[in-house]
């Protein structure tokens, strides 16, 4: 499938979800809008990733291009005005549209009757399945081991590194599963519940009911973890996720340099307090050790330093760490095995 990604003002620093699918995603991405950058490649930024031109328009796509996804999630989930002529022009190209936010854009008058009338599908990635349930305590039972990130704030990494020990334990042999419970890690798989739109009691029980399902074939399930329980907005969906998965192992990760919380003037408490943090969190329902670590070093420019920081995070939280992207996953999967 072609597709191209909407990115304004955001690439690629602040839009996890459009690096998301450029990475792990099974789309030819064509191209990239984003003002800001436009005239340049995604590879200048990006050179780890699939190429493609930066534009600054839908208007400048002269790709044929099968849907349009909004590769950025504000805080909030809001839809940004500026993005509907795009929207608009994508619709009318007969363009399906893709959206991982709150605001549904099926429920938007104006997209609805021009995805009717040319034929176009909107799919709102955040929203959930209507017959979910309270949890049944039932995760810790399964006959698999299951292993799920946590963060020490949001937007460290968390999906990233999921992605990166799930593909890296598929190259190995190992039969794994990727649980997604976010926007991008739902666009990259194709399926999953987005836990930050589920009603508050049905958290943990959408998160079993994947766990469980997912257990019933594979012999790891790989968590995708969100938020993080020092973060004042989204620690409820990090209760949700570590209570529903009841882990055999918990991930934590960390983006090197990160001291304050995402959106707050806020301090982040001491990096090697989180270890015992989650490991109590998780107790009541799961004995879940943080088994290994995770850090993002996308910020230092030099190898060697980002391998000192890596060595520096391993030896704070007490338990082997990779950086997924820089270095690869295998201390950690050499954990988890």
């Amino acid at each position: 499938m072609k597709v191209a990604l909407l990115a304004h003002e955001k690439f690629p620093d602040d839009a996890k979800t459009a690096v998301g699918v450029l990475r792990y995603a099974d789309y030819d991405v064509v191209a990239v809008l984003d003002r800001t950058n436009a005239g340049t490649r995604v590879n200048d930024s990006l050179p780890d990733v699939q190429d493609a031109p930066v534009v600054a328009s839908m208007d400048d796509v002269e790709a044929d291009v099968d849907a349009l996804v909004i590769g950025v999630a504000p805080i909030g989930g809001g839809f940004e005005e500026s993005w509907r002529p795009d929207v608009r022009a994508a619709l009318e190209r007969g363009c399906d549209v893709y959206a991982g936010l709150h605001y549904f854009l099926a429920e938007d008058e104006e997209f609805a009757g021009l995805a009717d009338e040319h034929g176009a599908e909107l799919w709102d990635v955040r929203k959930p399945p209507e017959d979910l349930g309270v949890s049944d305590g039932v995760a810790a039972d399964v006959d698999a081991t299951v292993v799920t990130t946590v963060g020490t704030d949001c937007n460290v990494g968390k999906m990233t590194a999921t992605r990166e020990l799930y593909e890296a334990a598929q190259e190995r042999g190992m039969d794994a599963a990727f649980v997604a419970t976010g926007q991008t890690g739902i666009l990259i798989e194709g399926s999953g519940i987005p836990v930050d739109r589920v009603i508050s009691d049905f958290t943990a029980g959408a998160v079993e009911r994947m766990v469980v399902e997912a257990a019933e074939d594979h012999d790891y399930v790989l968590v995708e973890g969100q938020g993080s329980i020092v973060h004042p907005a989204y620690s409820g969906v990090t209760v949700g996720i570590v209570h529903g998965s009841m882990p055999d192992y918990q991930v934590l990760c960390h983006e090197v340099g990160r001291d304050s919380v995402h959106g707050y003037d806020q301090a982040l408490p001491p990096v090697d307090s989180f270890p015992e943090r989650y490991e109590t969190f998780a107790e009541p329902v799961s004995d879940s050790p943080v088994a290994a670590g995770m850090l993002n070093t996308r910020s230092v420019d030099d190898d060697a330093d980002a391998e000192d920081a890596v060595a520096e995070f391993s030896d704070s939280i007490g338990v082997p760490a990779d950086d997924p992207v820089r270095f690869g996953t295998d201390d950690v999967l050499e954990v988890i095995m």
